[in-house]
């Protein structure tokens, strides 16, 4: 099966855990990628060309964490979409 991934007009309210607070976002033709306080980066949307950061071509309608970042000790400071893409600025 497909995953059906809905594309929303206009802004739509998020479920990010309570404690994470967002410093930046940035959207793409069809996905979204924040920036938390603490250095951590969420994604969702479409991800066909692996723009979401997770390993895979998966797409999803929820916000997840990029957990390749945080396994390699990297800190996401400031996040940019492209129509596919995702680049995301990062310290170590």
């Amino acid at each position: 099966g497909t995953a059906f991934i809905s594309i929303q007009a206009f802004p739509a309210l998020l479920d990010l855990p309570q404690d994470l607070e967002v410093s930046g976002v940035s959207c793409g033709s069809r996905h979204t990628a924040v920036v938390t306080r603490g250095g951590e980066l969420y994604t969702w949307g479409w991800g066909k060309y692996g723009q979401l950061g997770h390993g895979d071509s998966a797409s999803s309608d929820q916000a997840r964490r990029v957990e390749h970042l945080m396994a390699e000790g990297l800190r996401a400071e400031e996040v940019v979409c492209g129509p596919w893409t995702t680049y995301v600025h990062v310290l170590e």
